[in-house]
């Protein structure tokens, strides 16, 4: 047998980095984002001898270990053997070989949720194989506690729910781990409109996530107040965007992000850059209304709002910066696993 599972990757719309530590413990978070057709998928094939074979596919990576509960946590693959001491420890793994193997359909530090959506992925494999009754709000939180505590990764708590919940989701975020996901009920042709105008652009520019998150929770901790009151801005940009897309008003989609770009440079350096503003003037002068850089920021995947079939133009424009637009589409499951 193979045990399978997916988990779709999700583009953050509004409210981001209002789920990082400490920001959300001492102010609460609110985040709006929606789940998209690219995914992380995990693949766990028992093998009849005691040998243990990580892999990852899309990375070209392997690694192979003689049976053992724990597995080194030493920069190769930890994300994967995070996941398997983790349940190791939980729930007592059979002690008999496997080959997981995973595979993104983007590149890491993309801003698309790539690491969490993976451990969300290796757990639903794992889960399956088992039949651990683990509900989605239990998954969401034993990845977040695997990444954040068990392996010391920077990082907020949207990326585990999305992936696991799916579809188009308002998060709040409080202190002590709590975290309610309300999905939308947003009408189909509305979120037609946004897939239609919405541009998901690769900057082909990679960047650390954790260095850039580090710095926005120490200004939090240090208490500036430029950076706490741009989150504050951020959270309100979430409930404002809830309200364009549950209400229909697409035409202020554009505005609504562009006011969440001009906040979001204010939260840490190494956000934006030269690089990336001089992109999104481009896109601008060539018809968007707005977009956002996604995820932590510094490079990986940008967002813009394009009315009136501007995203042609704007998409022509934007070829002599070296990256690509990615198509995709919305979807609405979460976490899938499966049995062969």
């Amino acid at each position: 047998m193979i045990y399978r599972s997916k988990a779709p990757l999700r583009i953050g719309l509004a409210g981001g980095g209002t789920d990082v530590s400490p920001y959300s413990d001492l102010y609460g978070g609110a985040i709006l984002n929606a789940t998209v057709s690219l995914y992380a998928s995990a693949n766990i094939e028992p093998l009849s001898d005691n040998q243990i074979i990580i892999q990852a596919i899309d990375r070209k990576e392997d690694q192979r270990y003689d049976w053992s509960k724990i597995l080194p946590i030493d920069g190769k693959l930890d994300l994967l053997k995070g996941v398997y001491n983790r349940l190791q420890r939980d729930y007592g793994l059979p002690a008999t070989g496997f080959r997981l193997s995973t595979f993104v359909d983007a590149p890491a530090g993309s801003g698309l949720g790539t690491s969490s959506t993976l451990v969300v992925a290796i757990i639903g494999a794992f889960a399956e194989m088992l039949k651990l009754p683990l509900g989605e709000y239990d998954i969401a939180h034993l990845a977040y506690e695997i990444e954040r505590n068990d392996l010391q990764m920077a990082g907020g708590k949207q990326d585990q729910y999305a992936a696991t919940f799916g579809g188009v989701n308002y998060m709040e975020f409080y202190g002590q781990g709590k975290v309610i996901v309300n999905p939308l009920r947003v009408k189909q042709q509305y979120l037609f409109e946004l897939e239609n105008n919405l541009l998901l652009y690769y900057t082909a520019m990679s960047r650390e996530s954790a260095k850039i998150i580090e710095k926005q929770s120490q200004n939090v901790l240090d208490k500036k107040s430029k950076s706490i009151e741009a989150m504050h801005q951020l959270k309100n940009q979430a409930q404002m965007m809830k309200e364009a897309l549950l209400k229909g008003r697409l035409h202020e989609i554009g505005e609504v992000l562009d006011f969440g770009f001009q906040q979001k440079r204010q939260m840490a350096d190494g956000i934006s850059n030269s690089s990336m503003e001089e992109i999104y003037d481009a896109a601008k002068a060539a018809g968007a209304t707005g977009g956002k850089i996604s995820g932590a920021g510094g490079g990986g995947f940008m967002i813009f709002y394009c009315p009136d079939n501007s995203k042609y133009s704007v998409m022509e424009r934007l070829e002599i910066f070296g990256g690509h637009c990615k198509p995709y589409q919305f979807v609405d499951h979460g976490l899938t696993t499966w049995t062969i």
